[in-house]
């Protein structure tokens, strides 16, 4: 499945470009660097994004999902979760995580994308749901999330395998308002810029609204 986009879509440009970056590309050497199976028979990854699998085309980038189901699949429908697939099958690797986490900050040039990821991630998830928590629970458990002990409601997603990425909410008062805290399992800096990050933490939210 292929997203239509109109010409002076901003994605537009970036998208054709990892296109045509993308079938230059080995696809073994992609299955072995980023640990996601290839198929020689039908010409395609299997690639686990968000708790659901797709099979992802190659040297065509295509989507489709390897089961049918009546829920919300954001690889289908959003052009920024393909282009973060895509960036990741030519980029990316896959190594374990200690097991820590880190703040936006922490990751390699976070300071300076700060002020882009608080307004478009962290300010978006507080004033979406700080005042909604049995939504914010509701629509983070349809996604798949599991439940943590953080905030007055945390989920841990895991965007690829191995890649876990932490929503901490805080309801707000009369005093004070919501707020919210997104923490990244200490591989991502080793597969991702901070840009993907704010994209990646974008989807996430916009997949939580339309569930």
């Amino acid at each position: 499945m292929e997203i239509a986009y109109e010409k002076d879509n901003k994605e537009r440009v970036p998208f054709e470009h990892y296109k045509e970056e993308y079938v230059k590309k080995d696809p073994l050497e992609i299955s072995v660097r980023t640990g996601f199976p290839y198929s020689e028979e039908t010409h395609s990854f299997t690639v686990r994004f968000l708790g659901k699998d797709y099979e992802i085309g190659f040297p065509e980038f295509t989507v489709k999902r390897t089961q049918e189901d009546d829920a919300y699949c954001p690889l289908l429908s959003m052009t920024a979760a393909q282009i973060l697939v895509i960036r990741f099958l030519i980029e990316g690797c896959r190594i374990p995580s200690t097991g820590k986490f880190l703040t936006y900050r922490e990751v390699p040039w976070g300071e300076v994308y700060y002020r882009q990821f608080n307004g478009r991630c962290m300010m978006r998830l507080a004033y979406s749901y700080g005042n909604r928590i049995d939504a914010f629970c509701s629509a983070c458990e349809k996604l798949g999330a599991s439940r943590i002990k953080a905030g007055d409601a945390g989920y841990e997603f895991e965007l690829f395998e191995g890649f876990f990425i932490r929503f901490q909410i805080w309801s707000g008062d009369e005093e004070f308002p919501p707020s919210s805290q997104i923490l990244f399992s200490d591989n991502f800096p080793a597969a991702f810029h901070a840009e993907d990050l704010v994209v990646a933490c974008d989807v996430i939210i916009g997949t939580l609204k339309n569930l």
